[in-house]
């Protein structure tokens, strides 16, 4: 283990003075009984160490007694002696009162924590979870160790989908050990919920909440309940319950269509271009001449607004059994549901070149920053469109479980865990991408300022102006033809059911505190039905010579003359900031009701052809089957504790897909094309493998204050679910793309780790403490994308692209962890953590980065609390990062900028039965904002803005 770790600190990393971040909130203890049962016996320096805790007086117990009901304080000072305790590198958020956690979503308190980062969905929330470098696909979620299933295509666990009301607490376990289920490399998040016996006698909180977003001017409110009682020592019940309602919004802008590019004749700058109506030709001559390689240019791009009603509710409830001393049964679940449908008003404009669509460019170091278009052919003219995307998302899930402790006699215990994890997420054919085009001539200049937005002026033959006409309201029904109808929507449902069995044997003799062992078995069936109308070609059956006057279909399909508050503020130029939208439902009746009108391509207008149908090609059913083994040994000295053992892990999957080849292409108009495909056929593949998972953990106290953890471990991650069906689909030819993406193989590889951690931790004062942490991860097979061009699929006249999931070289992941904490006795408080991470990864030889990853996290959270005072605000920054790698050939990297989320929040308690509190999210009005570029050229590629929101609340207690 010492070259390893050797090297890494060799590599050095240069801190920020900016930094800091916050303290490891904590680690495993209170779980541990839960994630490796039973907890070994105390040790001599452990016992010594408490010994010592209880000669320091009764205020420190009182203090630990309060940890246990209220507060920051408390939670912080409770998550730091689970740090300190902890048999690995550990951290941990836990809930400051009952049915309280620290922030109103899981994922936005985890962000909090040393070595972790998080992804933002509609509305700024956090949604996925990235731990020491690795992304949500490296870890794993469980809920009381029980594995979450997921409402997407994968194992990365939306947050979002969870209330945060129903966690107790939630510990980010970074080291391995034999006993800790296998499946994560990055980390293991385990989030637990309360026991009645935490607070033992009988209690309830009712809170009310209300929040309001100033830049959208939207609200919502939250009405929560936790109610818990024991009765004795032997039974006690808690049940919560939670409905939420908010509206958010997102504004959005984005290059929808991608750049393009120019193909490149040197072979060894490895990038063929992928303009698809003709490389860009500022000559004219036909011919791509030496200065024209590489020139890049607008493909298509959108600006518009995000609009999304979240409404939650949740159930959740836990009986505890405690007949005697030596036996505890738990029977315990959750119920919940998100429905957030998503509605996107946007404005298009698909600009792509091709011959004489372009003039009047002008070049500035290989990108065409304007042009204008003028080309009278309603179909090389640019037609500025409404784009209406809608998301019907209804997840419902759940878990539910029955745990077992059964202490056999003074030196052996054992425990099992029955449980099933649901989720189910029915979307089929109900999610729109439609478009209605504009179909007026006009003449329009587009202008690259850098902006987020390019500059557009739109003028129409007769005289009316986009931006002016559409603030004004001249443009209605008759300006609109139907154009593109994309319906489409997945049907997903995940199963997963386990059964745990794990016993300790107490032995108590030289050097040997106990021996852990068990066997684990999980079964997962996740199924996905795509349905959409891109198969059958309905997407475009209104399109091109089909399409209709959208005039003719009715009044009511343009209904919304859109002018959102605050709407693209502080993105400068000129463009729409004001433009018409249409409800999907009524536009699709409207469709309906135009059923036997004459149909100019022949026959009659039949809404059912482009209806949605169901999809083989990208329609998959997985089953994996998983049983583990582990033995543990757990040792101890006079100032050291270990543990050693092996966890080993055999998996079989089986994975059935469809499969069906193109009999034909047809060619609707450029860039516009219909597929016929032959009968879908199933095709299957089976395989299995095994795996050793050795670890080693070593804590040494140099003193009562000062220890030092060492830990090396082989861990593992599977492949993400999707990747493991033989799925395939050749969509995309039909707005002209030839490529077909295989979705996976069942014969993928795991992800693969040798892993290997050192931290040290000085706690020098009560509920204070700075502690150091550093990581390598040395990473096998991780899974990356392969491209290879013109290769014939049986398509006559047509050689496409193909894209398929490969098991890349390998990966290097090395970072440093830093984390500080101090809590003043007169109220004051302060805790840091900064994270710097490094990696790199291998495919074919060549050097890559690891995709999606923040190289540097970082917070700082201030906090006051005396009296019926609590004042808190934490800011948490995460560094640009590549997010995706070679879009536009090699180097061309997509990058997330700098951000930093500011949090604070202020309570005051009027006695002990009445709270109430405000807490503001974003107060810095943070935005998410993606470039493209090589070093030299940098272009605008995505822009996301929530703005900021407060949230008023008042909870009673008994």
């Amino acid at each position: 283990m010492r070259a390893p770790l050797t090297s890494l600190l060799i590599a050095g990393f240069t801190l920020r003075p900016a930094a800091a971040a916050a303290v490891a909130l904590a680690a495993m203890s209170a779980a541990q009984a839960q994630v490796q049962l039973p907890a070994p016996a105390a040790s001599a320096p452990q016992q010594q160490a408490s010994a010592t805790a209880e000669a320091k007086g009764k205020d420190a117990d009182q203090t630990l007694e309060r940890v246990e009901v209220t507060g920051t304080r408390a939670s912080l000072q409770r998550s730091l002696n689970l740090k300190r305790n902890a048999a690995g590198v550990q951290d941990s958020i836990s809930a400051t009162e009952l049915g309280r956690f620290p922030d109103d979503n899981v994922a936005d308190s985890l962000s909090h924590i040393t070595g972790v980062a998080i992804s933002r969905t509609a509305g700024g929330e956090g949604q996925k979870v990235s731990v020491r470098g690795l992304g949500p696909e490296y870890t794993l979620t469980t809920f009381n160790n029980r594995i979450l299933a997921t409402d997407g295509e994968g194992r990365d666990f939306a947050f979002d989908v969870l209330p945060s009301d129903i966690i107790s607490g939630a510990d980010v376990v970074k080291s391995a050990q034999a006993s800790v289920m296998e499946g994560a490399i990055g980390g293991l998040v385990n989030l637990r919920s309360a026991s009645p016996f935490d607070q033992p006698g009988q209690h309830g909180v009712l809170r009310v909440e209300g929040d309001r977003n100033l830049m959208s001017r939207l609200n919502g409110g939250k009405l929560s309940a936790t109610y818990s009682h024991t009765f004795g020592q032997e039974l006690g019940v808690l049940f919560g319950v939670v409905y939420a309602d908010r509206k958010v919004r997102t504004d959005t802008a984005g290059n929808d269509g991608g750049w393009t590019r120019n193909p490149i004749a040197d072979p060894a700058a490895n990038w063929t271009g992928n303009a698809w109506g003709g490389n860009i030709d500022p000559n004219g001559n036909g011919v791509l001449d030496p200065d024209e390689e590489g020139l890049i240019g607008p493909g298509q791009f959108r600006v518009g607004t995000i609009q999304e009603q979240k409404k939650r509710t949740a159930l959740s409830g836990k009986v505890e059994w405690r007949p005697s001393k030596s036996l505890k049964v738990v029977v315990d679940g959750i119920r919940t549901r998100l429905d957030s449908p998503q509605v996107g008003y946007q404005q298009s404009f698909y600009t792509l070149f091709a011959p004489g669509r372009w003039s009047n460019m002008q070049i500035q170091n290989g990108v065409v920053t304007g042009f204008t278009m003028d080309n009278a052919d309603p179909e090389q003219r640019l037609n500025p469109e409404l784009l209406n995307l809608t998301t019907h998302r209804v997840v419902d899930s759940a878990v539910y479980g029955a745990n077992v402790e059964w202490k056999a006699s003074e030196s052996l215990r054992f425990n099992g865990d029955l449980y099933q994890s649901t989720s189910k997420r029915h979307s089929g054919g109900q999610d729109t991408y439609t478009v209605l085009r504009m179909n007026q001539p006009n003449v329009t200049t587009i202008r690259l300022t850098g902006s987020q937005v390019p500059d557009i002026s739109t003028t129409f033959a007769d005289g009316r102006d986009l931006i002016g006409g559409l603030a004004n309201g001249q443009f209605g029904a008759s300006d609109f033809n139907t154009h593109y109808l994309g319906l489409s929507g997945d049907n997903i449902d995940d199963k997963i059911r386990g059964l745990t069995l794990n016993g300790a044997w107490t032995v108590d003799r030289f050097h040997l505190d106990q021996i852990q062992f068990g066997v684990q078995a999980t079964r997962r069936d996740k199924n996905r039905d795509l349905v959409d109308n891109a198969i059958n070609g309905g997407e475009n059956y209104y399109s091109g010579a089909n399409a209709i006057n959208v005039g003719a279909l009715g009044g009511n399909v343009l209904d919304q003359h859109l002018r959102p508050p605050n709407f693209m503020d502080g993105v400068s130029g000129s463009f729409p900031r004001s433009f018409l939208g249409f409800d999907v439902p009524s536009y699709l009746a409207a469709l309906q009701a135009f059923n036997g009108q004459p149909r100019p391509g022949g026959g009659v207008y039949d809404f059912s052809q482009a209806g949605p149908v169901w999809n083989p090609l990208q329609s998959y059913r997985v089953r994996e089957k998983t049983t583990s083994f582990f033995i543990q040994a757990d040792l101890s000295g006079e100032r050291w504790n270990a543990d050693v053992g092996v966890r080993l892990v055999k998996t079989k999957t089986s994975a059935r897909a469809w499969d069906a080849k193109i009999e034909s292409l047809t060619e609707n108009g450029p860039f516009n094309y219909t597929a016929v495909y032959a009968d879908p056929t199933q095709i299957g593949q089976d395989a299995e493998y095994t795996y050793g998972l050795p670890s080693a953990n070593f804590l040494w106290r140099f003193t009562d204050r000062l220890q030092l953890r060492l830990g090396a471990a082989k861990t593992m991650a599977r492949p993400s679910v999707e990747q493991l069906a033989p799925t395939s689909t050749t969509a995309s030819v039909a707005w002209g793309d030839f490529t077909q993406v295989y979705g996976g193989n069942a014969e993928l590889k795991p992800y693969s780790a040798k892993q290997y951690d050192a931290s040290l931790e000085w706690y020098y004062a009560r509920n204070s403490a700075l502690t150091i942490a550093v990581f390598q991860k040395d990473i096998k097979n991780q899974i990356t994308t392969s491209w290879e061009t013109g290769v014939d699929i049986g398509v006559p006249g047509h050689l496409f692209n193909v894209m398929k999931p490969i098991n890349g070289d390998k990966a290097k992941v090395r970072g440093l962890e830093i984390g500080f904490q101090h809590l003043w006795d007169n109220g004051f408080g302060v805790r840091a953590q900064y994270t710097r991470n490094r990696s790199d990864s291998w495919v074919g030889g060549e050097k890559r980065p690891l995709e999606g990853i923040a190289p540097a996290t970082s917070s700082l959270g201030l906090l006051y609390e005396k009296g019926p005072w609590s004042l808190s605000a934490t800011a948490d920054h995460t560094d640009d990062f590549v997010s995706a790698i070679n879009v536009i050939g090699p180097g061309f990297n997509e990058r997330a900028k700098a951000i930093t989320w500011v949090t604070a929040q202020a309570s005051y308690e009027f006695n002990k039965w009445l709270k109430v509190s405000i807490e503001g999210r974003n107060l810095t009005d943070a935005k998410q904002e993606y470039t493209l570029g090589n070093g030299t050229i940098t272009l605008p590629q995505g822009y996301n803005r929530w703005g900021r929101a407060f949230t008023i609340g008042a909870s009673i207690k008994f």
